[in-house]
Parts: structure tokens; sequence; C-alpha cells
């Protein structure tokens, strides 16, 4: 099968740091190309990938400050993508709405994956869009606006991580984890509040993005005390894996329903427990009582810290390496395509393009394909 993968311009594939879309997306083009499908992929141009690389820019948008507007770069990555349309039997789009607003512009049969949730604005393309979408979990189209437009839910798949680059530890360290962005919808006071109430040292980890600044001014800074409350700001792929190998559990103390929070198996990869609000796709990563344990409050999340214990952390690992695997997410996108396919009334492998035509961005311009 012909398959182009649209990742997102604002992070690298894989990401070095943050960026749960982009590690995603790059464990399934590795998996695909694995299995002898022939995959392109249009990311930065410091994306590292074994399938083609078709970049439009030379490095992911968040290591571009000395850019004043990354818009424009966006929408030329997008444009560009899609027109390498007619050499595939089908589009997964993983960067979301510009590529779903761009979409109704070529006939290959289009997938885009739900990966954030719908706000007013964006549902106003989700509205109009007319081709297929997927969920990364099973409860996120009950949590999120209804969609009234012609698109359709071709399903759901959860996302993956590669279980082996996780390192697994029986043996824990007595700090408390919260890793994930410093953000409100994240709840890291409210991890705070956990650890102080136990009298327990707390790591938080996480980026703080430029529109998050003024909630971690204003409500985090002052919490931190750099001894039983450390920063130790945004974690590398090496750092937090150490932070998740040595920690006695993670808080998700989300204050919002997440459509798949990725730290979750990250963690329990590693053997340790996740203890997590009831919100988004909780119930759906975590075993309660086996992986961690899902909560309704703040005083049930201290409470379960005391249960932890209980938790087999070989137990935790061997729930993600069932459930989140980069083979089982890729078999089930296959089977979503071919559904796509077929019902767009198309045969994979059917040419639609002259093979020597060449690429061209929007400035006319040769799109770079590594």
């Amino acid at each position: 099968m012909r398959i182009l993968q649209i990742a997102p311009l604002w992070e690298s594939v894989p990401p070095p740091a943050y960026g749960g879309t982009e590690a995603v997306v790059s464990l399934l083009t590795e998996e695909l190309v694995r299995r002898g499908h022939d995959v392109i992929l249009a990311a930065s141009g410091d994306s590292t990938t074994s399938a083609r690389l078709a970049s439009t820019f030379e490095r992911s948008l968040r290591r571009a400050d000395d850019l004043r507007d990354r818009a424009p770069y966006d929408w030329a990555h997008i444009a560009a993508a899609l027109g390498l349309a007619g050499e595939v039997d089908i589009i997964h789009n993983h960067a979301g709405e510009p590529a779903m607003a761009m979409s109704a512009l070529v006939d290959t049969p289009i997938l885009s994956t739900m990966h954030c949730m719908l706000t007013p604005d964006t549902k106003f393309i989700w509205d109009r869009y007319k081709g297929a979408y997927n969920t990364i979990g099973s409860t996120q189209l009950r949590n999120t606006l209804p969609i009234e437009g012609p698109g359709w839910h071709a399903g759901y798949v959860h996302n993956a991580i590669d279980v082996d680059t996780f390192p697994f530890a029986r043996d824990k360290g007595e700090d408390l984890l919260f890793l994930s962005r410093i953000a409100p919808e994240k709840g890291p006071e409210i991890a705070i509040h956990v650890a102080r109430r136990l009298g327990r040292r707390l790591i938080l980890a996480g980026k703080v993005d430029h529109y998050d600044r003024r909630f971690f001014e204003e409500v985090v800074r002052d919490l931190i005390d750099g001894e039983q409350i450390v920063f130790v700001g945004e974690a590398d792929a090496k750092q937090k894996r150490a932070l998740y190998r040595d920690a006695y559990c993670l808080l998700m103390p989300l204050t919002w329903d997440e459509p798949f929070g990725l730290v979750m198996p990250e963690s329990m990869a590693c053997g340790t427990p996740v203890i997590a609000f009831r919100r988004g796709s909780a119930e759906e990563l975590i075993v309660h009582g086996e992986t961690g344990f899902v909560v309704d409050s703040a005083d049930e999340m201290a409470d379960a810290v005391s249960a932890v214990p209980s938790i087999d952390p070989a137990r935790c690992r061997e729930h993600v390496r069932q459930n989140f695997a980069p083979a089982m997410m890729a078999e089930r996108y296959l089977r979503i395509y071919e559904r796509v396919i077929e019902r767009a009334g198309r045969k994979a492998g059917t040419p639609r393009l002259d093979p020597a035509a060449e690429r061209r961005d929007g400035a006319g311009k040769p799109l770079a394909v590594a």
C-alpha cells in the first residue's frame, strides 16, 4: 500500500522531548515501512525516518524562534504534502484542521486522526469535512463536541509506545512524579497539593509553553521550593525514562478529558503505577487496582498513594506490551485504511499520476524528498 503520513510541522519526527503526536507518527511510519509498505512522511526537514521524507521547511517550527509568524510555513507544509496525493493510495492526516480544510482539493481518500479535542472554532472545520476520521480512544467522541457534518467515524486506534526503549525497574524510589506540560488542564498544582498533604517529595517535569507562562508564574512557581517540590523543566527522551523508572508512582490529576495520555503507558512500561483522575482516557489505559488507580478527587489520589505497594511492576509493563505495541497500532490502522479506500471506490496500488512527474511545492520549487 502507498501511504502518505502528514505530521504536524511544530515538532520533528520523532521529537527530541515533548511531542506525543509526533512520537506516535514516527512509530507508525517505521512499523509500516518494516511491513513493506511504500510510505512518504511529510514532516520537518530535521526529522529522521526510514520512509521517504518530504519536507518544505528544514526544521520544526518550535525551534524556529527567528520567525515572527510561523503560520505561513505550516500552511505551505500542508499544501505541499497534499500535492503528493496522486502518488499514494491513502493520506493519513495527523496535522489536524488545516489539512482537513484543504482536503476537498484532492480526490485521494483521507483519514484524519483526532489527536486533540474539538473546540467551538475547530468544530467549524470538522462539520464541513467529508473524509474519514478516527479517534484515539473509545470514549473520545462522547467527551467532545458533536460532529454534525458529512465526515464518518472509521473507528478508534489507541496510540502506541516502543516498550523496549523504556527501562523496567521493580525497585522504586520514594519520589512522586508529575510529567506533563505545566498547564491548567494537566493539574500540576493538584499534584503539588497531594504531595504536600502526604509530606512526600514531588518531581515536576514538563515544558511551559508561552501561552501557559502566566499560569506557571501566577499559580505554580511559588509552590516550588526546590526541596519537597522540585521542578526539573522539560525532560528529554533519556531523562524522562529515568524519571519514570525511579518514581514511586506517576500522578495524573487531569482537569480535562484528555483523548490519550501517552505518559500513562510510558510510565507503566517502566513498571511505575499511575494514579489518575477519572477523566478522558484514564479508564481505558489503566487497569484499576492492577496497573494503577483511577480516582475522583485529590483526597482519593492521596489515599491511593498508600496502596501503590500492592501493584506489581511487571504487570504494569505486560499490560502496556499487550495493549499499546506499535505492531498492534499499525495493524489496526491498516484495516481502517482498507475500509477507507474501499469506501472511496479505490483499489490500493492503482496509479493515478505519472510516477516520473516532478514534485513541486507551492512556490514552484522542487519538493525535497529524502
